[in-house]
Protein backbone atom coordinates (compact mmCIF):
# COMPACT_ATOMS: atom_id res chain seq x y z
CA UNK A 1 0.00 0.00 0.00
CA UNK A 2 2.80 2.58 1.10
CA UNK A 3 4.71 1.52 -2.66
CA UNK A 4 1.06 2.30 -4.30
CA UNK A 5 1.06 5.82 -2.43
CA UNK A 6 4.68 6.29 -3.19
CA UNK A 7 4.17 5.23 -6.62
CA UNK A 8 1.09 7.94 -7.12
CA UNK A 9 2.99 10.93 -5.54
CA UNK A 10 5.68 9.86 -8.06
CA UNK A 11 3.75 9.67 -11.07
CA UNK A 12 1.50 13.48 -9.57
CA UNK A 13 4.73 15.07 -9.72
CA UNK A 14 6.37 13.60 -12.70
CA UNK A 15 3.07 14.96 -14.45
CA UNK A 16 2.58 18.29 -13.03
CA UNK A 17 6.03 19.66 -14.89
CA UNK A 18 4.70 18.62 -18.32
CA UNK A 19 1.56 20.73 -17.56
CA UNK A 20 3.50 23.84 -16.83
CA UNK A 21 5.99 22.99 -19.98
CA UNK A 22 2.56 22.95 -22.35
CA UNK A 23 1.24 26.03 -21.16
CA UNK A 24 5.21 27.89 -21.49
CA UNK A 25 5.12 26.62 -25.09
CA UNK A 26 2.19 27.80 -26.00
CA UNK A 27 2.48 30.83 -24.44
CA UNK A 28 5.86 31.26 -26.58
CA UNK A 29 4.14 30.19 -30.26
CA UNK A 30 1.35 32.62 -29.08
CA UNK A 31 3.69 35.61 -28.58
CA UNK A 32 5.95 34.67 -31.88
CA UNK A 33 2.78 34.61 -34.16
CA UNK A 34 1.41 37.91 -33.20
CA UNK A 35 5.08 39.42 -33.72
CA UNK A 36 5.05 37.14 -37.21
CA UNK A 37 1.70 39.19 -37.80
CA UNK A 38 2.75 42.71 -36.84
CA UNK A 39 5.59 42.35 -39.14
CA UNK A 40 3.87 41.11 -41.97
CA UNK A 41 0.84 43.75 -41.43
CA UNK A 42 3.91 46.27 -41.65
CA UNK A 43 5.34 45.42 -44.66
CA UNK A 44 1.83 45.54 -46.28
CA UNK A 45 1.14 49.10 -45.35
CA UNK A 46 4.68 49.87 -47.08
CA UNK A 47 4.45 48.12 -50.20
CA UNK A 48 0.49 49.95 -50.34
CA UNK A 49 2.13 53.68 -49.37
CA UNK A 50 4.78 52.76 -51.99
CA UNK A 51 2.36 51.93 -54.96
CA UNK A 52 0.27 55.21 -53.71
CA UNK A 53 3.17 57.33 -54.21
CA UNK A 54 4.58 55.94 -57.25
CA UNK A 55 3.56 55.66 -60.55
CA UNK A 56 0.59 53.49 -61.35
CA UNK A 57 0.92 49.61 -61.79
CA UNK A 58 0.79 48.49 -65.14
CA UNK A 59 -0.34 45.30 -65.74
CA UNK A 60 0.25 43.87 -69.43
CA UNK A 61 -2.09 41.17 -70.69
CA UNK A 62 -0.87 39.14 -73.05
CA UNK A 63 -3.29 37.74 -75.72
CA UNK A 64 -4.37 33.67 -75.43
CA UNK A 65 -4.14 32.50 -79.42
CA UNK A 66 -7.62 31.66 -79.61
CA UNK A 67 -6.45 28.43 -82.38
CA UNK A 68 -5.45 26.21 -79.50
CA UNK A 69 -4.06 22.91 -80.14
CA UNK A 70 -7.08 21.36 -81.34
CA UNK A 71 -7.16 23.56 -84.57
CA UNK A 72 -6.72 21.89 -88.24
CA UNK A 73 -3.16 22.61 -89.14
CA UNK A 74 -3.97 22.44 -92.47
CA UNK A 75 -7.08 25.19 -91.98
CA UNK A 76 -4.82 27.95 -90.18
CA UNK A 77 -3.91 29.67 -93.43
CA UNK A 78 -7.41 30.33 -93.99
CA UNK A 79 -8.49 31.23 -90.51
CA UNK A 80 -8.41 34.97 -89.80
CA UNK A 81 -9.17 36.92 -86.27
CA UNK A 82 -10.56 40.14 -87.52
CA UNK A 83 -10.18 42.83 -84.82
CA UNK A 84 -12.27 45.50 -85.86
CA UNK A 85 -11.91 49.05 -85.33
CA UNK A 86 -15.47 50.12 -85.83
CA UNK A 87 -16.77 47.76 -82.91
CA UNK A 88 -15.93 44.81 -80.42
CA UNK A 89 -16.45 41.24 -81.22
CA UNK A 90 -16.79 40.71 -77.67
CA UNK A 91 -17.80 37.03 -77.09
CA UNK A 92 -17.23 36.74 -80.62
CA UNK A 93 -13.56 37.01 -80.58
CA UNK A 94 -12.47 33.72 -80.98
CA UNK A 95 -14.10 32.34 -83.66
CA UNK A 96 -12.48 32.78 -86.58
CA UNK A 97 -13.68 34.35 -89.87
CA UNK A 98 -13.05 32.69 -93.55
CA UNK A 99 -12.46 35.13 -96.09
CA UNK A 100 -14.06 34.62 -99.33
CA UNK A 101 -14.04 36.57 -103.16
CA UNK A 102 -17.12 36.19 -105.64
CA UNK A 103 -15.21 36.70 -109.39
CA UNK A 104 -18.14 36.93 -112.00
CA UNK A 105 -19.35 38.97 -114.54
CA UNK A 106 -22.67 40.84 -114.52
CA UNK A 107 -26.02 39.14 -115.54
CA UNK A 108 -24.00 35.41 -114.70
CA UNK A 109 -26.65 34.78 -111.54
CA UNK A 110 -23.94 36.86 -108.99
CA UNK A 111 -26.55 38.50 -107.57
CA UNK A 112 -29.57 35.81 -107.03
CA UNK A 113 -26.35 33.74 -106.06
CA UNK A 114 -24.81 36.28 -103.10
CA UNK A 115 -28.64 36.50 -101.25
CA UNK A 116 -28.47 33.22 -101.07
CA UNK A 117 -25.35 33.12 -99.10
CA UNK A 118 -26.48 36.49 -97.25
CA UNK A 119 -29.67 34.39 -95.68
CA UNK A 120 -27.15 32.27 -93.44
CA UNK A 121 -26.68 33.39 -90.39
CA UNK A 122 -23.12 33.43 -90.57
CA UNK A 123 -22.27 34.64 -93.57
CA UNK A 124 -22.00 38.10 -94.79
CA UNK A 125 -21.51 39.12 -99.07
CA UNK A 126 -21.42 42.84 -99.52
CA UNK A 127 -22.20 43.03 -103.13
CA UNK A 128 -19.91 45.09 -105.91
CA UNK A 129 -17.29 46.88 -103.76
CA UNK A 130 -15.41 47.78 -106.36
CA UNK A 131 -18.30 49.33 -108.76
CA UNK A 132 -17.09 52.25 -107.13
CA UNK A 133 -14.18 53.76 -109.54
CA UNK A 134 -12.35 55.56 -106.65
CA UNK A 135 -11.56 52.03 -104.61
CA UNK A 136 -10.03 50.49 -107.57
CA UNK A 137 -7.77 53.38 -109.11
CA UNK A 138 -4.37 51.56 -108.16
CA UNK A 139 -3.23 49.04 -105.78
CA UNK A 140 -2.95 50.95 -103.10
CA UNK A 141 -6.79 51.69 -102.75
CA UNK A 142 -7.71 48.53 -103.86
CA UNK A 143 -5.91 46.67 -100.94
CA UNK A 144 -6.74 49.60 -98.09
CA UNK A 145 -10.50 48.45 -99.47
CA UNK A 146 -9.97 44.58 -98.65
CA UNK A 147 -8.58 45.49 -95.62
CA UNK A 148 -12.23 47.32 -94.26
CA UNK A 149 -13.75 44.77 -95.83
CA UNK A 150 -12.13 41.74 -94.40
CA UNK A 151 -11.37 43.49 -90.81
CA UNK A 152 -14.96 43.46 -90.49
CA UNK A 153 -15.40 47.35 -90.78
CA UNK A 154 -17.43 47.54 -93.95
CA UNK A 155 -20.72 47.55 -92.90
CA UNK A 156 -23.66 47.43 -95.30
CA UNK A 157 -27.00 45.75 -94.90
CA UNK A 158 -25.59 42.40 -95.35
CA UNK A 159 -23.23 42.39 -92.06
CA UNK A 160 -23.00 39.96 -89.43
CA UNK A 161 -20.51 41.79 -87.81
CA UNK A 162 -19.98 39.99 -84.09
CA UNK A 163 -20.35 36.44 -85.05
CA UNK A 164 -19.66 36.16 -88.95
CA UNK A 165 -17.74 33.03 -90.03
CA UNK A 166 -17.41 34.20 -93.20
CA UNK A 167 -17.41 37.40 -95.13
CA UNK A 168 -16.65 38.82 -98.84
CA UNK A 169 -17.83 40.52 -101.92
CA UNK A 170 -18.56 40.10 -105.31
CA UNK A 171 -15.99 41.37 -108.30
CA UNK A 172 -16.69 41.84 -111.56
CA UNK A 173 -13.67 40.82 -113.90
CA UNK A 174 -14.47 44.55 -116.03
CA UNK A 175 -13.82 45.98 -112.12
CA UNK A 176 -10.20 46.41 -111.84
CA UNK A 177 -9.24 42.65 -111.19
CA UNK A 178 -8.14 41.22 -114.45
CA UNK A 179 -5.67 44.63 -114.64
CA UNK A 180 -3.59 44.30 -111.28
CA UNK A 181 -3.66 40.37 -111.34
CA UNK A 182 -0.58 39.75 -110.25
CA UNK A 183 -0.84 41.84 -107.05
CA UNK A 184 -4.08 40.54 -105.91
CA UNK A 185 -3.65 37.06 -106.45
CA UNK A 186 -0.63 37.96 -104.24
CA UNK A 187 -2.67 39.19 -101.25
CA UNK A 188 -5.19 36.59 -101.74
CA UNK A 189 -2.57 34.03 -100.86
CA UNK A 190 -1.15 36.00 -98.48
CA UNK A 191 -4.33 36.52 -97.08
CA UNK A 192 -5.95 33.00 -96.84
CA UNK A 193 -8.69 34.35 -99.32
CA UNK A 194 -10.92 31.57 -100.87
CA UNK A 195 -12.42 32.61 -104.29
CA UNK A 196 -15.77 30.91 -105.57
CA UNK A 197 -15.60 31.34 -109.55
CA UNK A 198 -19.46 31.91 -110.39
CA UNK A 199 -19.94 32.17 -114.39
CA UNK A 200 -23.00 30.81 -116.78
CA UNK A 201 -22.89 28.25 -119.57
CA UNK A 202 -25.51 29.60 -122.08
CA UNK A 203 -23.49 32.81 -122.47
CA UNK A 204 -26.41 34.48 -125.10
CA UNK A 205 -29.12 34.51 -122.28
CA UNK A 206 -26.37 36.30 -120.22
CA UNK A 207 -26.17 38.70 -123.46
CA UNK A 208 -30.16 39.03 -123.16
CA UNK A 209 -29.76 39.84 -119.85
CA UNK A 210 -27.24 41.99 -120.19
CA UNK A 211 -28.58 44.32 -123.09
CA UNK A 212 -32.21 44.22 -121.00
CA UNK A 213 -30.68 45.55 -117.82
CA UNK A 214 -28.95 47.93 -119.92
CA UNK A 215 -32.13 49.68 -121.32
CA UNK A 216 -34.00 49.45 -118.19
CA UNK A 217 -31.16 51.46 -116.39
CA UNK A 218 -33.13 54.81 -118.79
CA UNK A 219 -36.29 53.58 -119.40
CA UNK A 220 -36.97 52.21 -115.54
CA UNK A 221 -39.81 50.05 -117.14
CA UNK A 222 -41.51 49.43 -113.87
CA UNK A 223 -42.95 52.60 -112.13
CA UNK A 224 -40.04 54.69 -113.45
CA UNK A 225 -37.49 52.58 -111.24
CA UNK A 226 -34.55 50.59 -112.84
CA UNK A 227 -34.25 47.01 -111.35
CA UNK A 228 -31.32 45.16 -111.41
CA UNK A 229 -33.16 42.52 -109.59
CA UNK A 230 -37.05 41.76 -108.83
CA UNK A 231 -38.64 39.75 -106.18
CA UNK A 232 -42.01 39.53 -107.38
CA UNK A 233 -43.91 37.86 -110.74
CA UNK A 234 -44.95 41.15 -111.79
CA UNK A 235 -41.64 42.96 -111.82
CA UNK A 236 -40.29 40.37 -113.55
CA UNK A 237 -43.21 40.43 -116.27
CA UNK A 238 -42.68 44.35 -116.40
CA UNK A 239 -39.13 43.91 -117.15
CA UNK A 240 -40.23 41.24 -119.84
CA UNK A 241 -42.16 43.76 -122.08
CA UNK A 242 -38.37 44.69 -123.74
CA UNK A 243 -37.23 42.92 -126.00
CA UNK A 244 -33.51 43.28 -126.85
CA UNK A 245 -32.00 43.46 -130.65
CA UNK A 246 -28.72 41.40 -130.96
CA UNK A 247 -26.33 42.44 -133.92
CA UNK A 248 -25.88 39.19 -135.23
CA UNK A 249 -22.91 40.18 -137.36
CA UNK A 250 -20.83 41.19 -133.81
CA UNK A 251 -22.63 37.89 -131.91
CA UNK A 252 -20.01 35.36 -132.55
CA UNK A 253 -17.06 37.73 -131.74
CA UNK A 254 -19.04 38.99 -128.67
CA UNK A 255 -19.78 35.48 -127.04
CA UNK A 256 -15.79 34.02 -128.01
CA UNK A 257 -14.45 36.83 -126.11
CA UNK A 258 -16.90 36.22 -122.96
CA UNK A 259 -15.32 32.76 -123.27
CA UNK A 260 -11.53 34.05 -123.13
CA UNK A 261 -12.35 36.42 -120.52
CA UNK A 262 -13.82 33.91 -117.79
CA UNK A 263 -11.29 31.31 -119.12
CA UNK A 264 -8.18 34.54 -118.58
CA UNK A 265 -9.61 35.01 -114.78
CA UNK A 266 -9.37 31.03 -114.03
CA UNK A 267 -6.37 31.14 -115.23
CA UNK A 268 -5.00 34.34 -113.34
CA UNK A 269 -6.40 33.32 -110.04
CA UNK A 270 -5.94 28.98 -109.95
CA UNK A 271 -3.34 29.53 -107.59
CA UNK A 272 -5.62 30.63 -104.99
CA UNK A 273 -8.31 27.96 -102.91
CA UNK A 274 -11.37 27.94 -104.71
CA UNK A 275 -14.52 26.43 -106.41
CA UNK A 276 -15.74 26.39 -109.59
CA UNK A 277 -19.53 27.42 -110.13
CA UNK A 278 -22.05 27.71 -112.98
CA UNK A 279 -24.99 29.55 -112.71
CA UNK A 280 -27.39 26.55 -114.69
CA UNK A 281 -25.71 24.20 -112.28
CA UNK A 282 -26.91 25.66 -108.88
CA UNK A 283 -30.51 26.35 -110.06
CA UNK A 284 -30.75 22.67 -111.07
CA UNK A 285 -28.96 21.19 -108.01
CA UNK A 286 -29.36 22.20 -104.56
CA UNK A 287 -26.87 19.98 -103.80
CA UNK A 288 -24.17 22.70 -105.48
CA UNK A 289 -25.16 24.56 -102.44
CA UNK A 290 -24.08 22.02 -99.87
CA UNK A 291 -20.85 22.15 -101.87
CA UNK A 292 -20.34 26.00 -101.11
CA UNK A 293 -20.84 25.99 -97.39
CA UNK A 294 -18.32 23.38 -97.27
CA UNK A 295 -15.80 25.20 -99.24
CA UNK A 296 -16.63 27.94 -96.56
CA UNK A 297 -16.22 25.80 -93.80
CA UNK A 298 -19.77 26.99 -92.39
CA UNK A 299 -22.70 25.09 -90.36
CA UNK A 300 -25.16 24.01 -92.88
CA UNK A 301 -28.49 25.57 -93.56
CA UNK A 302 -31.15 25.76 -95.80
CA UNK A 303 -30.03 28.58 -98.34
CA UNK A 304 -32.88 31.05 -99.65
CA UNK A 305 -32.93 33.99 -101.60
CA UNK A 306 -36.67 36.08 -102.57
CA UNK A 307 -34.79 36.86 -106.23
CA UNK A 308 -37.11 35.95 -109.23
CA UNK A 309 -35.67 35.26 -112.59
CA UNK A 310 -36.47 37.41 -114.90
CA UNK A 311 -36.00 36.16 -118.57
CA UNK A 312 -37.49 32.40 -118.43
CA UNK A 313 -38.93 30.30 -121.08
CA UNK A 314 -37.65 29.94 -124.55
CA UNK A 315 -35.20 32.90 -126.00
CA UNK A 316 -37.78 32.78 -129.16
CA UNK A 317 -40.01 34.90 -126.75
CA UNK A 318 -36.98 37.21 -125.60
CA UNK A 319 -35.45 38.02 -128.37
CA UNK A 320 -36.73 40.42 -130.80
CA UNK A 321 -34.63 38.75 -133.91
CA UNK A 322 -34.65 35.57 -133.09
CA UNK A 323 -34.70 34.43 -136.52
CA UNK A 324 -31.39 36.31 -137.36
CA UNK A 325 -29.57 35.06 -134.61
CA UNK A 326 -30.55 31.23 -135.04
CA UNK A 327 -29.58 31.19 -138.34
CA UNK A 328 -26.34 32.76 -137.36
CA UNK A 329 -25.35 29.95 -134.71
CA UNK A 330 -26.70 27.34 -136.10
CA UNK A 331 -23.89 24.74 -136.65
CA UNK A 332 -21.41 26.33 -134.77
CA UNK A 333 -19.82 25.45 -130.95
CA UNK A 334 -22.70 27.97 -129.73
CA UNK A 335 -25.47 26.19 -131.05
CA UNK A 336 -26.31 24.43 -128.06
CA UNK A 337 -26.97 28.76 -126.40
CA UNK A 338 -30.34 28.10 -128.63
CA UNK A 339 -31.93 26.05 -126.59
CA UNK A 340 -33.59 25.77 -122.87
CA UNK A 341 -32.17 27.50 -120.34
CA UNK A 342 -31.29 24.54 -117.89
Amino acid sequence: MAEDIFSLNKDTLIIKPLKKSQVLLRTIVLIFSVAFGVHICSICIKQSNTLTDGEPLSIKVIDRPCCDDGCDKTQIPYLYYPKPETFSRAECACHPVRLFVIISMQRSGSGWFESLLNSHLNVSSNGEIFLVHQRRDNMSSITRTLDRVYNLDWLSSASKNHCSAAVGFKWMLNQGLLEHHDEIVEYFNRRGVSVIFLFRRNLLRRMVSLLANSYDRYAKLFNGTHKSHVHSPAEAEALLKFKPFIDSSSLMSNLKEMELTAAKALEYFRSARHIFLYYEDLIRDPTKLVDVQEFLKVPLMKLTSRQVKIHQGSLTELIWNWDEVNNTLQGTTYESFLGADY
